[in-house]
């Protein structure tokens, strides 16, 4: 070999060494940050629901301070509002575009369908870890079997209420002026002689708040929206909801009541406005949710039970974070998931933000809440970790988490709970579905649309797209589990 290949040979091996090393560092865990004593730090992408406090800047540091001291990570957190959550995630996610960590659930970011196509990492060896251990032993074990899929695990849930409890949330400055007795109201019909009273006496408030969003599903689990079992219904018959008696007699009623000007007139569009006075509006709560939404609301509100507490695959995949398949952080990201759901300082502290700014403490475990009407750090609680971790305010009880145990505890079950559907069969007809509903399920909860004519379109329309190919395949499916069960 002459002596000028040999110079060219050793210039392009140091060329494409150099390049190497470029790309290997661009691509690494590391965020080119390092810590006090030189050690690097990893800079984990965290997608999470709902919009960002208008403080979380001021808080975010703190957090990633005591991140770095602790495993030598810091957060770069990403808020989506909740209606934007499910679209915004699926194009991050097809696209390949790099991130760690993402909140997801059975309603919001597609737990099961992200699952099943990769997009989330399978966390069954992770979690059999001596790390893991004990982050599987501090979360229920009923979050973990709700979460399964197959046998395996693909988010970590946050730990807060089991079942879904629907709830009537009355604006308590009505109930005590006109002797409501709010905790014997449960149905729709139960309502009526009281909106008929707000309509007639109070110009200016809303008897029946209703916004986009809302929905009447509760004697029914849907296990793909609007296919599913009935919840007293034992013999696992799959149906379309809206083709049942149950939703026909509600959807009728509603509209009635929109007839009578009891709802809004905006409720198929309307976003929640704090500032509309209403008698009572649907709530999904939990122990002491009164607390909560008084607090946002900056009014008292009291609540009662529409049915009871129903545990359903839904509501035991209601808030899960996952971490992606393609995180170039795995481990670093399932250690940082195991120091959110297992240490009170870092979950309180995304929680409640900074404490002598946005909260002092009045005991141990129980904080107040400082300038609420400035509500400069607002947060989805649910949707970071643990709950059961974190301070309770100073008008709750200490036992609140003893409490919401116990509430798990007393759930009813679903008879389909444990079910998962495999729709890789009828995935084409799901989309076709879903665009149907979004054409037509938010006006029909309204009460604003004729019921006859609307819901005879929607159930057409729904035939045309397949609907009755995915009930026979979910029937299919659904007696073999129930068979192996």
């Amino acid at each position: 070999m002459s002596k000028i290949k040999k110079i060219i040979m050793l210039i392009s091996t140091t060329i494409v060494g150099m390049l190497s090393l470029v790309l290997l560092t661009s691509c690494g865990t590391n965020s080119g940050k390092v810590d006090s004593n030189g050690n690097k730090i990893t800079e984990l992408t965290w997608y999470s629901i709902g919009i960002e406090p208008k403080d979380f800047g001021q808080v975010l540091p703190e957090v990633n301070k005591y991140l770095e001291e602790k495993i030598g990570v810091h957060l770069d957190m990403k808020f989506i509002d909740f209606g934007d959550y499910t679209q915004k995630t699926s194009v991050i996610i097809n696209s390949g575009e790099p991130y760690d960590l993402a909140f997801t659930s059975s309603w919001a970011g597609d737990y099961l369908g992200n699952s099943r196509k990769g997009a989330f990492l399978e966390l069954n060896d992770l979690l059999d870890s001596e790390q893991g251990k004990k982050l599987k032993e501090t979360i229920d074990e009923r979050f973990w079997e709700g979460a399964s899929i197959h046998g395996k695990i693909y988010g970590v849930p946050n730990q807060k209420e089991l079942g879904v409890a629907p709830m009537w949330v009355f604006t308590k400055e009505y109930v005590d002026k006109y002797n409501i007795p709010y905790q014997d109201i449960h149905t729709l019909e139960d309502l009526e002689p009281w909106l008929k009273i707000i309509k007639e006496n109070e110009p200016g408030v809303v008897p029946l708040y209703i916004t986009k969003g809302f929905s009447y599903t509760v004697f029914f689990d849907q296990l793909v929206d609007p296919i599913g079992v009935e919840v007293n219904d034992d013999s696992l018959t799959i149906k379309n909801m809206f083709e049942t008696e149950e939703m026909k007699k509600n959807l009728e009623t509603l509209r009635r009541f929109y007839q009578l000007g009891y709802i809004n007139g905006d409720s198929a569009t309307a976003q929640d406005d704090k500032s509309v006075k209403r008698l009572v509006t649907k709530g999904d709560g939990q122990p002491y949710a009164e607390k909560i939404w008084s607090k946002d609301l900056g009014y008292e509100v009291v609540s009662s039970p529409i049915v009871d507490t129903l545990v359903t695959n839904g509501s035991a995949t209601g808030s899960l974070i996952a971490i992606s398949s393609n995180s170039k952080n795995k481990e670093k990201a399932f250690e940082f998931l195991t120091l959110l759901n297992t240490d009170p300082y870092l979950r309180n502290l995304l929680n409640y933000g900074s404490e002598g700014v946005h909260y002092e403490k009045v005991s141990e475990n129980s904080i107040k809440i400082l300038n609420p009407d400035q509500r400069r750090y607002e947060i989805p609680y649910f949707a970071l970790g643990n709950l059961f971790i974190t301070y309770t305010l100073d008008s709750e009880p200490e036992t609140k988490w003893e409490d919401f145990k116990e509430f798990n505890d007393e759930a009813k079950v679903s008879p389909a709970l444990g079910f998962k559907f495999d729709a890789s069969k009828v995935s084409s007809e799901l989309a076709a579905i879903n665009n149907v509903l979004e054409e037509f399920k938010q006006t029909l909860y309204s009460g604003s649309v004729d019921v006859e004519e609307y819901l005879g379109k929607l159930n057409a329309k729904l035939k045309e797209q397949g609907i009755d190919r995915v009930i026979t395949e979910m029937q299919s499916q659904i007696n073999e589990w129930k068979a192996n069960n």
